[in-house]
């Protein structure tokens, strides 16, 4: 059983280490997109609501699909006033009681309400509200139902790591191999 929840949990850390490198790159199409849109508006007195939109929309993607790699890495928000002075097991059961009481059901309830949003946002086939920008809006919409799936996929790795070294089935806390931060 353990080593199936170990394999389990390996397997998401895999998902999100590639959804986070993956998504790592979209950086760079927003620098370049940014960088065209204010070279274009200051020397040219160009611009076009769809780069406009272009923008928010790549922030939100990598937002909501790096979330996961984010707590993968430990690199999510957290009050640190005291975790930093826990013990291996007193920073397990911080994160497993965490991840069980508020990580997952928020995960849960968003997953719910974004997929019905992004369905009632396809059903209409919703656009940009400015006129020239970006269409079909729903996938954008749909990107928060699935980013948060990373996430949740993510919150039960955590769940399974930390039980484990709760339960002293586990020597060293899950690896963070590449020291990246997106």
């Amino acid at each position: 059983m353990i080593h199936l929840l170990s394999a389990i949990s390996n397997g998401i850390h895999k998902i999100n280490e590639w959804a986070g490198r993956a998504t790592a790159w979209l950086t760079v199409v927003l620098v370049a997109v940014v960088c065209f849109d204010v070279i274009s508006r200051k020397l040219f007195n160009f611009t076009k609501i769809w780069i406009t939109d272009l923008e928010w929309h790549l922030f939100a993607l990598i937002f909501l699909l790096a979330a996961g790699y984010a707590l993968k890495h430990n690199r999510h928000v957290r009050v640190d006033l005291f975790y930093d002075n826990y013990s291996k097991k007193d920073k397990a059961l911080t994160d497993f009681i965490g991840t069980l009481l508020f990580l997952i059901p928020w995960c849960v309830v968003v997953i719910i309400y974004s997929y019905s949003y992004a369905m009632e946002s396809f059903r209409l086939n919703e656009g940009s509200a400015e006129p020239g920008g970006l269409p079909a809006r729903y996938l954008i919409k749909f990107c928060i139902t699935f980013g948060t799936g990373l996430l949740l996929l993510q919150a039960l790795a955590t769940l399974i790591d930390t039980g484990l070294v709760l339960f002293d089935k586990k020597k060293q806390e899950p690896e963070d191999t590449s020291g990246e931060i997106i």
